[in-house]
């Protein structure tokens, strides 16, 4: 499952909402991505260093985008040979307040979409 979260280029094939993304750079201990993310009409682009520890979690922080602050971490629970519970948690805050109330809801939708893609991606590749 981590193999999936960090194919970032792969997103916009699976992940609704997601409709570009972008490695800027790429090492064994990170990566810096961007993603551009589209819904209702609105759309944000955003940019993150990760950290990679794999196969336990992937803790993201902002480089770039509408947010004043936001960091986020992935995480992988193995549960049995072929389960594993994947968490992710982010928390952010709008640069702007008009960004906030127009933005806020509809940002915490595309990350649940996010993950509800990844575990779609997961059934086609893992079954």
């Amino acid at each position: 499952m981590f193999d999936l979260v960090n194919d970032i280029e792969a997103y916009p094939q699976y992940m609704d909402g997601c409709i570009g993304a972008q490695v800027l750079s790429r090492s064994d201990a990170q990566v810096t991505a961007r993603l551009d993310l589209s819904k209702l009409g609105m759309r944000y682009s955003f940019t993150t260093n990760n950290q990679l520890l794999p196969p336990v979690s992937m803790n993201m922080a902002l480089v770039e985008g509408p947010f004043k602050q936001m960091s986020g971490i992935w995480e992988f629970k193995a549960l049995a040979e072929k389960a594993c519970k994947v968490s992710l948690t982010l928390d952010f805050e709008f640069s702007s307040s008009l960004v906030a109330k127009a933005a806020g809801k509809w940002f915490e939708s595309v990350a649940n979409e996010l993950v509800d893609g990844l575990c779609r991606r997961a059934a086609q590749v893992y079954s």
